[in-house]
């Protein structure tokens, strides 16, 4: 029998820890079905549209470091659950609370993964690195691409404006995908004629 090594316990708490993020429920509903969709499935899926995007992200840009940061970037949601993008009210208090469950979660796992993954969740939430910047566009684009594909679900349950969601989405996503912008502007603006968004103002 092999001995079981504290590192591989302190391992496999963290992953059984982060299944967690399972349960913690978004606003947008996976193409469909009723339920709403959770942040588990909602960072494998920008991770992969990360991948696919890669053309656009620049010959200089770490795709692996990219993933990584797209797939641990909502670990703090654990704790705190999922905020809407567009809510205005409490963000400091909420990132700070996001920041001590990030470091209480990868905290579970031994060094040096413990401090990587901290350091990863860190970049992506401040956005200053070529890698962050474009993951942050790639996050900002996916409840956009899935209310597009559903008349504007979420945005309609929610009372978003279209002017809220340009506003809010437009400058990052140009930032770190402008070929991506262009086409969920030239989406927005099709589908704006069609009712589905909240009223402005």
């Amino acid at each position: 029998m092999h001995f079981v090594t504290e590192a591989m316990t302190q391992i496999v708490d963290f992953i059984l820890e982060v299944d967690k993020l399972k349960s913690v429920t978004r606003k947008n509903r996976p193409l469909g079905l009723d339920r709403y969709e959770n942040s588990a499935e909602h960072s494998w899926q920008i991770a992969l549209l990360a991948m696919s995007l890669a053309r656009y992200a620049g010959p200089t840009i770490d795709m692996n470091r990219v993933i990584a940061m797209l797939l641990v970037h909502d670990i703090g949601e654990i704790d705190t659950g999922d905020t809407l993008v567009y809510a205005t009210d409490g963000w400091e208090e909420r990132k700070a609370a996001e920041l001590a469950a990030a470091k209480r979660i990868f905290g579970i796992m031994p060094e040096p993964q413990s401090s990587k993954f901290l350091d990863l969740w860190l970049e992506f939430e401040q956005a200053e690195t070529a890698e962050a910047v474009f993951a942050n566009a790639v996050d900002r684009a996916i409840p956009a691409l899935l209310n597009l594909a559903q008349n504007g679900q979420s945005w309609r349950e929610n009372d978003i404006s279209y002017e809220r969601v340009v506003n809010r989405i437009g400058p990052p996503i140009k930032a770190g995908c402008p070929p991506l912008w262009e086409y969920l502007l030239s989406r927005l603006n099709v589908e704006r004629e069609k009712g589905w968004f909240g009223p402005e103002g």
